[in-house]
């Protein structure tokens, strides 16, 4: 079943999430159906995306969805797995995606407002990065895109913590370009995208894969890379992520080995 629904108006494409009772969760089915429109709507000619949720959200997305998450011992976030394939969509449209924020963001949805070439909420909004909480070791290119929007201890602490930010404070923080009521959100967001429009659309095109090329100009040797993905294997062969899956799925708090070594 379709969990995204696709539209065409005016030149601009409207991807909305659509899967309320997984509370818009990041399934196998609806990063595809987030990729699969991305592509179809450049296609199609789109001068600018809006990606949201439907109106009145209390969730925008609950994030990745754990029960996609794979056994101890393998990558929970490979290159090739279905958030990076999404993530890598959004970061190489050729034309700006924005995000439409009504409601709480979780996990790897917060990596994917993120992504986004600009991102505008309501005070409904809330944004939390969770792998820390299910014993998940993050990606070292979801961690760079944090730390190219917001300074390196707002992300230590929000990575840390696990603990959501407002929406008055993730606009302080860069992760909202702007903060507007409910009731203006579409037509905020519209009218920003109608300003876009009014641009060349050559000259946008440009810009934002310059942007991008930019923004992945730092360099790391091959020791580095080795070393950090050395780090991250260490947590997902662990039985700090067996808790964190399990615990999920039995609905409670997880006790995770590493923080009780003395048990």
């Amino acid at each position: 079943m379709a969990q995204v629904l696709k539209e065409l108006r005016d030149r601009i494409g409207i991807i909305t999430l659509d899967n309320a009772e997984r509370r818009n969760c990041l399934s196998e089915a609806m990063l595809n159906g987030i990729e699969q429109s991305i592509l179809e709507l450049t296609q199609e000619h789109a001068r600018a995306i809006i990606l949201r949720a439907p109106k009145g959200s209390a969730v925008w997305s609950a994030g990745f969805d754990i029960r996609d998450l794979p056994d101890p011992g393998i990558d929970p976030l490979g290159y090739n797995d279905d958030l990076a394939v999404a993530l890598r969509a959004v970061q190489n449209c050729p034309v700006p995606v924005i995000a439409m924020i009504e409601g709480s963001v979780w996990g790897g949805a917060c990596d994917l407002a993120v992504t986004c070439d600009m991102a505008i909420g309501t005070p409904t909004a809330t944004f939390a990065i969770t792998p820390a909480k299910l014993g998940v070791p993050y990606t070292t290119t979801g961690l760079m895109r944090f730390m190219s929007v917001m300074p390196m201890h707002i992300v230590k602490e929000m990575f840390f913590t696990a603990q959501p930010v407002s929406a008055a404070r993730a606009r302080e923080l860069g992760l909202l370009n702007h903060l507007v009521e409910p009731e203006d959100l579409e037509t905020f967001t519209l009218d920003l995208v109608a300003r876009i429009l009014d641009n060349s659309a050559l000259a946008i095109r440009v810009l934002k894969e310059q942007l991008r090329v930019l923004g992945n100009s730092y360099s790391m040797s091959p020791e580095t890379q080795e070393r950090i993905q050395g780090l991250r294997r260490s947590v997902y062969q662990s039985p700090d992520y067996s808790e964190g899956k399990r615990a999920f799925h039995e609905k409670r708090k997880p006790v995770f080995p590493s923080s009780h070594p003395e048990e």
